[in-house]
């Protein structure tokens, strides 16, 4: 009877051990990869910033290039705004030289 006690606590502890065993390898897993991520995040950081930056700078400029044309359409080219018209440059009737 003693043997059989002894056999079913080996059991549970075997069984109980191999649980144990398996959380602490899948923590310290997971340790392992939170320090790798959490050292690498701040290159991440930096280079999502950068393409960020790029995105901004480009809509910016392209806003600019917008907000001309329409300065530009908008400042028009109506009678009021016309100069003199263009005339006419008279040619000779006559060849000089002949």
């Amino acid at each position: 009877m003693e043997q059989a006690v002894i056999a079913a606590l080996l059991l549970v502890g075997l069984v109980i051990g191999a649980g144990v065993g398996a959380s602490y390898a899948r923590a310290k897993r997971g340790w392992t990869d939170y320090r790798t991520v959490r050292t690498s995040v701040p290159g991440a950081r930096r280079n999502a910033w950068a393409a960020i930056r790029g995105v901004v700078v480009k809509l910016a400029v392209i806003a600019l290039l917008l907000v001309g044309a329409a300065a530009y359409a908008a400042s028009g080219d109506g009678p009021e705004r016309a100069g003199p018209a263009p005339t006419a440059t008279p040619t000779p009737s006559h060849r000089p030289g002949r």
